[in-house]
């Protein structure tokens, strides 16, 4: 009997045909660097198990995307090192990105994300990091490499401007790497009601995404390394994603930090739903 655990959707929604597909899902099972709550290594495996009870039509675009065929990747299992990893995910993207299969990254700890950077920036030489976080993760290096969970978003300014949203904690060692017109702190999105258009004003044609779930308010995600107060909701994120798929071209996304948590599953759900969603806006 198949195993449908294994395939983002699930029995409903899966696709065993490579080729056919249009999406490819890329877990990394990674949490060689992370600094509190460990378990993002669980959070691949978790998010997929969720989405075998997904629905497959979207209510918001009434579209159903799976029929553009997701396939799921065998998982990046290299845990060496990071720097090992982060290699191994850049060629895995690059491959995706010359099959011209939209990629979507599941971690994982933040420090998966910098491999997608690097191969994004290959095939989309302009293309702008959109970043939801409660961390700025703008640390050059953390416990001896700039490869750490912490550095996410430092080695992404290699790469490619990023713009902020999100954030409510930062040392003082990253402040100075703050670009004021490209981050929007937590608190000051609240002041600002055309926040998502100033956002969407930071970002160049081609836009790829990076989600840290602990940018959600621990009331609806507390699955995480580092959980924050006072952060975002489901709503927020996903109509800022809109936006941005609506006027710009979305060239692949990544969902990281979910530490699932076996009598909670409510935020495993989450990411799913959140996934498919958004792929569900990339391809309406």
């Amino acid at each position: 009997m198949m195993d449908y655990s294994k395939y983002f959707c699930g029995e409903d929604g899966y696709c065993l045909d490579y080729n056919a597909a249009r999406i490819a899902i890329l877990p990394v099972p990674y949490d060689g660097t992370s600094t509190w709550i460990k378990g993002a290594d669980k959070g691949p495996e978790a998010i997929i198990e969720a989405s075998g009870t997904l629905e497959m039509l979207d209510i918001e675009t009434g579209t159903n995307v799976s029929k553009k065929g997701i396939f799921t990747m065998y998982p990046i299992t290299e845990s060496q090192s990071p720097e090992l990893m982060s290699q191994a995910v850049e060629d895995a993207i690059g491959g995706l990105l010359r099959d011209c299969k939209f990629p979507v990254l599941i971690g994982g700890e933040h420090s998966v994300s910098i491999g997608a950077f690097k191969a994004i920036a290959k095939h989309y030489p302009k293309f702008s990091i959109l970043q939801f976080d409660a961390h700025a993760d703008l640390r050059q290096s953390y416990e001896g490499s700039e490869y750490n969970h912490a550095c996410a978003m430092h080695k992404a300014m290699e790469q490619a401007p990023i713009v902020q949203v999100g954030v409510r904690s930062m040392c003082e060692e990253e402040s100075v790497f703050v670009n004021k017109e490209s981050m929007f702190f937590r608190h000051q999105l609240r002041q600002n009601p055309l926040w998502q258009n100033d956002v969407l004003n930071q970002l160049s044609k081609e836009v790829y995404i990076t989600i840290d779930l602990d940018v959600f308010d621990p009331s609806i995600m507390p699955s995480t390394g580092t959980p924050e107060p006072d952060g975002l909701l489901y709503h927020d994120v996903l109509s800022m994603i809109r936006k941005v798929a609506e006027r710009h071209t979305i060239v692949g996304f990544d969902i990281v930090e979910l530490c699932p948590n076996k009598i909670n599953r409510s935020p495993d759900f989450l990411a799913a739903k959140l996934i498919y969603q958004i792929l569900s806006e990339v391809f309406k």
